[in-house]
C-alpha cells in the first residue's frame, strides 16, 4: 500500500512538471511573438529592419544585411555567417561591419560588395557570383540572382550584380529574396521552406507580383519583408489575401520589420 502511496505521489509531482514545462513553453512562444521574433523548425528569427535579419540555427548565428550601426544589433549574439545581398545602403553598410563584433565571422558577398570593402576584411569575405554556391558552418549558401524586370526600373538592379540566397539547413531551405522583381529564377525555386520576399515600389516589385511568383514556387512559409517603398509601404495585409485565396497551404508569416514605425 505505501508502494501505491509512492508510485502515485511521483506520477502526480511528473504530470505536474510536464504541464509547468508546457506552460513555460508557451508563455517563451508568446513572449516571441510579441517581440517580433519567430521561432520554428529549431531556428530563430529575429527582425532587425526592413532587409534586416538575425537567425539562430544549431549555434550558429547569422546576419542578414546588416544595416543601423552597432545600437540595431543591441542584445544580439555575435555573428559567425554574414550575408550581404547588395550595395545599397539598406543592404550594405560598411560602418555597421566595423562597429560590430565580426572579427570570427564568415562574410559572404557578391563581387560589387566585396570591391567596396577594405583590406581588413579580405581574410573573411566569401566571393558568390550568381548561381555558386559556399559550405560554412554546415550550411551550404546557393546565391540566387536578383534584379529587376521592368523597363523603369533596370537601373536600380542590373543582372548579375546582386545575390539572393538560399541557405540549405540540414533538410531546411530559407530563401531571401533580396531586391527583385518576380524574375523566373525565384519561380523556379524549388522545396522552400521559409520565403523572406521583397516587396516595395519603385524599387522591387508590387504586392501582386509578389503574390503572383510565390503561388509559382509555393514555400511552405512565407515571410514578407522589405515593404517600406517611397512614398508608400505595401499592403502585407493585401499579399496574405491574394496568396491565402490562391493557396491556403501557405502560410503567411508577418513580423515586426519596421519596429520605429506605425506600420
Amino acid at each position: 500500500m505505501k508502494k501505491i502511496a509512492v508510485y502515485f505521489t511521483l506520477s502526480l509531482l511528473f504530470a505536474l512538471a510536464c504541464k509547468e514545462t508546457k506552460k513555460e513553453k508557451e508563455v517563451t512562444l508568446k513572449a516571441d511573438s510579441q517581440s517580433g521574433t519567430s521561432t520554428s523548425n529549431d531556428i530563430k528569427i529575429i527582425p532587425i529592419q526592413h532587409a534586416t535579419a538575425v537567425l539562430e540555427w544549431n549555434g550558429v548565428v547569422i546576419y542578414v544585411d546588416p544595416v543601423g550601426g552597432r545600437t540595431a544589433f543591441s542584445g544580439q549574439k555575435p555573428p559567425d555567417l554574414i550575408l550581404v545581398t547588395d550595395i545599397h545602403g539598406d543592404h550594405f553598410s560598411l560602418e555597421t561591419l566595423q562597429e560590430l563584433d565580426t572579427h570570427k565571422a564568415k562574410i559572404m558577398v557578391p563581387q560589387a560588395v566585396a570591391d567596396r570593402m577594405p583590406d581588413e576584411f579580405a581574410p573573411q569575405i566569401d566571393v558568390l557570383n550568381n548561381g555558386e554556391t559556399k559550405e560554412r558552418y554546415e550550411i551550404m549558401v546557393e546565391a540566387i540572382p536578383m534584379y529587376n524586370l521592368r523597363e523603369e526600373a533596370l537601373d536600380f538592379h542590373t543582372k548579375g550584380r546582386g545575390n539572393g540566397y538560399v541557405l540549405n539547413l540540414d533538410g531546411m531551405r530559407l530563401y531571401f529574396s533580396g531586391d527583385t522583381e518576380d524574375i523566373p529564377e525565384m519561380r523556379a525555386l524549388q522545396n522552400i521552406d521559409k520565403a523572406f520576399v521583397c516587396m516595395n515600389l519603385p524599387y522591387t516589385m508590387t504586392v501582386e507580383s509578389a503574390a503572383d511568383a510565390v503561388l509559382e514556387f509555393k514555400p511552405k512559409e512565407v515571410y514578407p519583408y522589405h515593404y517600406r517603398g517611397r512614398p508608400e509601404v505595401s499592403d502585407v495585409g493585401l499579399f496574405e489575401q491574394l496568396v491565402n485565396s490562391g493557396d491556403s497551404n501557405i502560410k503567411v508569416v508577418k513580423l515586426d520589420w519596421y519596429p520605429q514605425d506605425d506600420f
